[in-house]
């Protein structure tokens, strides 16, 4: 590494690592979706607070199977597509591939690995603000920061290694701030303090953070079901101190009014990331004896959302 660089979803997260990547000199191979035709006749633009980026070509394709076989693989699709992954990545892997998922959610790693196709798998937490403007084009507004951890089948700590070790330093060497987490599992249930009361209570209340933040129950509630996730957590072992929901909490308290992905995809009706932001977790503390009434409300009740809009 590096080497072959493949992008498994192209939309805003993947376009804008992807081409952060091509312009470090990379071999980047991106797999579109819609914007295939627009790509391949005027290429792919970034807008970046870190420098503007455009490729007028680009390696771009409209199917897995005519890509090549890379050695990185990066997967960026939303968390509702994976049920497509098997037939996405076979072609592209072979058992020397590494494949780096960026998503949010829980137990992503855990379907790549088990499907078998036989390299490293690794676990990428984005923080990064970037969406897409139309065809082809991407907004880079703030950070971009990824804490990189690699995972293995039962699941513990693995620490560093040298496969997250040489992934971390082609992302530096692309401009990109990389943290090396030695507990992927932790950092996954770390982000899920957030991401599981703000990402859906905004997007059931149409509120802002800001708006949650300001009114004493919908405050409550959030500490409330991030005390539910801290607690799945230490049933796996994991522990989450209250002095971090605390900080969390005065952080949001921080924030301009934001809208989390998960409100954006209930205001534009689309599909919303349940399953990795709460089924999973509900599920796997349920299964170590651990309930979570208030996040699997607020689960269902989402779920009864999310439904209407098909």
């Amino acid at each position: 590494m590096p080497g072959k660089i493949a992008i498994i979803g192209s939309g805003a997260i993947g376009a804008f690592y992807g081409a952060r990547l091509l312009q470090a000199g990379n071999d980047v191979h991106f797999l579109f979706h819609s914007d295939i035709d627009h790509v391949r006749r005027h290429g792919l633009r970034v807008d970046s607070v870190d420098g503007d980026m455009s490729y007028p070509t680009v390696n771009a394709y409209d199917s897995a199977e005519k890509m090549p076989v890379c050695d990185l693989v990066i997967v960026a699709t939303k968390s509702t597509q994976n049920h497509l992954l098997a037939d996405l990545l076979r072609p592209v892997c072979n058992e020397n591939t590494t494949v780096l998922l960026l998503q949010n959610g829980l137990n992503g790693e855990r379907l790549i690995h088990d499907m078998g196709f036989g390299g490293p798998v690794l676990g990428g937490l984005c923080f990064v603000c970037c969406n897409k403007l139309g065809p082809g084009h991407i907004a880079h507004l703030e950070n971009g920061r990824i804490i990189i951890g690699q995972y293995r089948k039962d699941e513990q700590p693995v620490g560093r290694t040298e496969v997250q070790e040489n992934v971390a330093v082609m992302f530096e060497k692309a401009g990109i701030p990389i943290d090396r987490t030695p507990d992927l599992i932790l950092s996954r249930w770390h982000k899920l303090l957030w991401n599981m009361p703000f990402n859906g209570l905004c997007a059931l209340l149409n509120a802002t953070t800001d708006r949650i933040m300001a009114n004493q129950a919908t405050r409550d509630l959030a500490y409330a079901i991030m005390q539910e996730t801290q607690a799945g957590a230490r049933a796996l072992g994991r522990d989450l101190p209250d002095a971090t929901l605390d900080a969390i909490m005065e952080f949001t308290d921080t924030l301009a009014p934001y809208k989390p992905s998960m409100m954006l995809d209930a205001i534009n009706k689309r599909d919303m990331e349940l399953e990795g932001i709460y089924g999973e977790p509900i599920r796997t503390a349920k299964e170590l004896g651990v309930e979570m009434p208030r996040s699997e409300t607020l689960y269902r009740e989402l779920q009864f959302l999310n439904a209407s809009y098909k």
